[in-house]
């Protein structure tokens, strides 16, 4: 391919990512290191024939022009990026100093508003991304060995929680696991306690917030496993077979090793989509109990008074965090392309 027709191939992809990728961050890392204009104060003297008192109010018009000026707000650095709702880098030296252990250290950082944040994103992600491929691929391995005359039936079923919206799959859910729904009631039955709710404890809500995220992922990963197990070559398996390998090595020694590539691929999409988790949060109304660096952004721009520059560091960060979870996988990935080049 020449250079100049390469060029305008490549032209609307490049535009693209610029206008809806990169101009989005940098406006985004330009506000983070911005905070809003204070209103601008004025004090006047007023005099009657009591005597003379001065008031303080708000300059409308010179508090209007300072806006329109510096429309970012004012200039702070990272300020914002060491405040208490995130890194929190004074509170942080305190709670270290005063720790006895480590386990009294990560108990009072989770106090935190952004690190409470980050210990359940990140448990969340790590819990249900290995879970996910795990069933994702056994469910894969199961549809693939029964009779073709009820895969279809039995593949419909297994997508029903990825049709489902993540939103209105989570309601329904809490409204089961509510003391009127049939989960709540049939454990307050086990427990023999009427007042037991799974909602009232922090580690129970943590549990079915994964327990949500795994079952509403595994349709994906399993889709893409069976997929791939389609591809699988029939003769090495028969080869296989012939020499004395039972089901258990085939998977082992063949099926995942022809299937590593999508296992690559399914473990990074899901470690973005888990680490950007946030409708279960909204749908369980777990905001008590877990909270997510998604759900912080949107509680930072909702409300009636929107914090775009806190939402904005948190976004970074975010970011930052993904960045850092993704390299191992896409390091990985790229030596063992190099390698096989």
């Amino acid at each position: 391919m020449k250079h100049k027709t390469f060029f305008w191939f490549i032209l609307p992809t490049f535009l693209a990512m610029l206008i809806f990728i990169f101009l989005p961050i940098i406006s985004v890392v330009l506000q983070s290191v911005h905070t809003p204009h204070e209103n601008v104060l004025i004090t006047v003297e007023n005099c009657d024939p009591f005597g003379c008192k001065k008031v303080t109010s708000i300059d409308h018009e010179a508090t209007k022009n300072l806006n329109q000026s510096e429309p970012l707000g004012k200039f702070v650095g990272l300020d914002i990026y060491f405040d208490r709702g995130h890194l929190a880098i004074e509170n942080f030296k305190l709670i270290w100093e005063n720790s006895e252990n480590i386990f009294s250290f990560v108990q009072s950082l989770s106090n935190l508003p952004f690190y409470k944040a980050v210990f359940f994103t990140l448990t969340f992600t790590f819990t249900v991304t290995p879970i996910m491929l795990l069933l994702g691929l056994l469910i894969a391995l199961g549809v693939n060995s029964i009779s073709k005359k009820l895969r279809g039936i039995v593949i419909f079923f297994s997508l029903l929680p990825m049709i489902v919206t993540p939103l209105i799959g989570s309601i329904i859910l809490f409204w089961m696991i509510d003391s009127r729904g049939i989960i709540g009631n049939l454990i307050q039955w086990l427990f023999d306690d009427p007042n037991l709710s799974l909602k009232a404890s922090t580690t129970l809500t943590w549990i079915m917030l994964i327990v949500y995220g795994v079952w509403h992922a595994i349709p994906f990963s399993f889709i893409v496993f069976y997929a791939g197990l389609q591809t699988v070559p029939k003769d090495q398996l028969e080869s296989a077979k012939i020499d004395g390998a039972n089901k258990f090595e085939e998977v082992i020694y063949i099926i995942i090793p022809h299937l590593m590539p999508l296992i690559t691929f399914v473990t990074l999409m899901q470690l973005m989509d888990n680490f950007r988790v946030f409708e279960p949060i909204v749908g369980f109304s777990a905001e008590a109990h877990a909270t997510s660096l998604s759900w912080i952004i949107f509680n930072d721009l909702g409300g009636e008074t929107r914090q775009l520059s806190a939402a904005a560091t948190s976004s970074i960060l975010t970011i930052i965090g993904v960045i850092i979870l993704l390299s191992p996988v896409l390091v990985r990935t790229w030596k063992d392309f190099k390698f096989k080049k």
